[in-house]
């Protein structure tokens, strides 16, 4: 049996290195893009695009913002890794936005990015984002581009069925993809069938302010919870988890986890866990999480370790939980803007498994089940499905829709983009993609009001689409207009980390909101630098704290003397600059950390060891005025044991 297995898998990775590599016929059938291709695309000097695109950055642990049609990257917004261009993660402001159950962690792989809703329809206010490796859900602002809030998961590992939201923002939910004990413990990895559990984690979202709660987590059999939608229209209420690996295999997955004919996508009626969890329902149990908070009138960031969480066993919740057969080993799960159609897409089936909300209702009414598994009922598949598409292609993985009743679904191993009808299950159009495509995204494509004109294909090999940088490529996105009954590439543009899913928006919601400025006045930062006459430098043992203040094209002081090697300096900055796109940034020779880029009417702080006696430049990092170069200053650093008398100065 395991060399059957081993030759299949054999033959698919053969498949994937000639359709990844042998792309002649593809390119020169293709050729150059069109002159009307190129006017789809070109966004004129002065003019700005249509939507803003938001990609996950993968292993860059960040979001970046593109805008479409142009394919240009306008920001990378730091969310759970350090960011040296504008100081994040190393400003004393931001260090807690990093905080976690396991120390200060600097990094994480974000892959799924979803914008707030109202009504099932993109409201623009936030989008949220996961952290896979260490689980965290991630809240930014869509008004200032910056992350807000971090909350971490506990009794959960690889969070990638994250971090999709219900249609009125009420809960963003999250999966754990690798089953653990819980709690942990030291146990045998061979033990792991029937001991592990799937951790689905429902992180409440206040309507008013954002603010996140892990409100319960449902305790589910040791599965792999892959992805996840919400249910919508018909199907408010619902959630729908992918999982594989029910065969809770525990060593060489990619055999072991390929032996059941179907897998299921597990069907949570949260409405109805909440309503139990109202009424005194669930289990409290010790957890260790951290949970960040960013509040922009002081310009920062607080961390509070929680100390338990909510669990529900769904088996006490009848009526909850219910397992949809699908196969094979599926990936995405997507459902229509209508709520009717939940698509799971089988990585090792050609056709794609189309279940019926309605029919699901249906069969759950006449107890149409085929056995349980630990006590949740399985659903007969017959009973559930609605069709099968019947694609031709190979390696299904996700699907989005053009609220025109069309579904587009991207086939890594075949590398392609194929559309197809809902209802009717026929194949209308299918078009190559360069190459090896995971997700795409149709603007508000998650959402009942998709935005239909383009699809973006994220694609996973890059190879020759643009000049060579060495090993490692940028990896490559692809713009469709599908705005007629056949796609057209139009366009393809690098971008950065490897983006897994994303989110589109049309600019008109979120632009007139963006913010500019943050008041001076409204600035509540306790080591706040209002004015001028406000700056000053004290002592306090071996800790020196700098009262600064910044406007073109100067530091108020720009000389300070008195401090000894062995000091911590602490500059806490005030940029009080009030015009649109003014920032300024600061750095300091020897700093360990990073610069700092403040915003206008904004603080930050940075803080500064000295090792070394000698007179030390500190400076301006961002070009604001004819007189950039001009912005700067000096530190006088003498012996630990000088007696020289903390002063400074400006203009003397």
């Amino acid at each position: 049996m395991k060399k059957i297995n081993y030759s299949i898998l054999a033959l698919l990775g053969l498949v994937m290195v000639f359709t990844g590599c042998n792309d002649s016929g593809k390119k020169s059938s293709n050729g150059a893009l069109s002159s009307n291709n190129a006017e789809k695309v070109y966004v004129a000097p002065g003019e700005q695009d249509e939507f803003y695109a938001f990609m996950s950055g993968g292993y860059s642990g960040n979001l970046t913002v593109y805008g479409l049609p142009s394919g240009r990257m306008f920001k990378e917004i730091p969310v759970f890794s350090q960011f040296p261009t504008s100081g994040y993660g190393y400003s004393e402001e931001t260090k807690p936005m990093l905080n976690t159950s396991f120390g200060f962690v600097p990094w994480d792989d974000s892959h799924h990015p979803d914008i707030s809703q109202t009504n099932g329809e993109l409201d623009g206010r936030w989008i949220f984002i996961n952290g896979n490796n260490t689980p965290r859900i991630a809240r930014i602002s869509l008004k200032t581009f910056e992350t807000e809030e971090i909350i971490e998961l506990p009794n959960s590992a690889g969070n990638h069925s994250s971090s999709f939201i219900t249609e009125n923002t009420e809960y963003v939910v999250a999966g754990t993809r690798f089953s653990v004990p819980v709690p942990q413990r030291d146990m045998p990895i061979n033990e792991y069938k029937g001991n592990f559990k799937g951790a689905l984690s429902f992180v409440s979202v206040d309507p008013e302010d954002g603010r996140l709660d892990l409100k319960f987590q449902i305790m589910m059999p040791g599965f792999n919870y892959d992805l996840s939608h919400p249910g919508r229209g018909k199907s408010h209420g619902w959630f729908f988890f992918t999982t594989y690996n029910t065969e809770e295999a525990n060593s060489l997955l990619e055999v072991n986890a390929s032996q059941n004919d179907k897998d299921f996508i597990a069907a949570i009626n949260w409405k109805k866990i909440e309503e139990y969890v109202n009424n005194g329902g669930g289990t409290k149990m010790p957890a260790n999480y951290a949970h960040n908070v960013y509040d922009e009138g002081t310009h920062t960031a607080t961390s509070t370790m929680k100390k338990e969480v909510l669990t529900v066993d769904p088996t006490k919740v009848p009526g909850a939980v219910y397992f949809l057969p699908t196969p094979k080993s599926p990936h995405g799960c997507d459902v229509d803007p209508s709520g009717n159609y939940i698509i799971g897409n089988g990585k090792l089936s050609a056709d794609l498994t189309v279940h019926s909300f309605d029919r699901m209702l249906a069969a759950i009414e006449g107890k149409k089940f085929d056995g349980e598994a630990y006590g949740i009922p399985i659903l007969k598949f017959e009973d559930v499905l609605a069709g099968t598409v019947k694609s031709g292609g190979l390696g299904p993985l996700h699907t989005e829709f053009d609220g025109k009743g069309n579904a587009y679904t991207t086939f890594f191993i075949s590398s392609e983009v194929v559309k197809w009808k809902l209802g009717t299950w026929e194949v209308i159009d299918r078009k190559p993609t360069y190459y090896s495509v995971g997700h795409l995204m149709i603007p508000g494509g998650n959402s009942a009001k998709p935005f239909g004109k383009y699809v973006v294909a994220m694609n996973k090999i890059t190879k020759d689409r643009y000049l060579p940088t060495g090993p490692e490529l940028e990896h490559s996105a692809q713009l469709y207009d599908i705005t007629g009954d056949k796609m057209e590439l139009i366009y393809d543009f690098p971008t950065h980390g490897e983006p897994h899913y994303a989110a589109g928006i049309p600019a008109e919601i979120l632009a007139p909101k963006s913010q500019k400025i943050y008041k001076l006045a409204e600035n509540k930062h306790p080591m706040a630098t209002l004015g001028v006459n406000d700056a000053r430098v004290e002592r306090k043992g071996n800790e020196v704290h700098v009262y600064m203040a910044m406007i073109r094209s100067h530091f108020t002081p720009d000389n300070i003397e008195g401090i000894k090697v062995g000091d911590k300096v602490y500059f806490h900055i005030t940029n009080h600059e009030q015009d649109f796109d003014v920032p300024h940034g600061f750095a300091m020779i020897g700093a360990n950390n990073s610069e700092l880029l403040i915003m206008p009417g904004q603080t930050k702080s940075l803080v500064w060891e000295p090792k070394e006696v000698g007179v030390w430049p500190f400076y301006c990092t961002d070009f604001c005025s004819a007189l950039h170069q001009e912005m700067q200053g000096y530190v006088r650093v003498s012996p630990a044991n000088s007696n020289i008398d903390l002063s400074w100065s400006l203009g003397e």
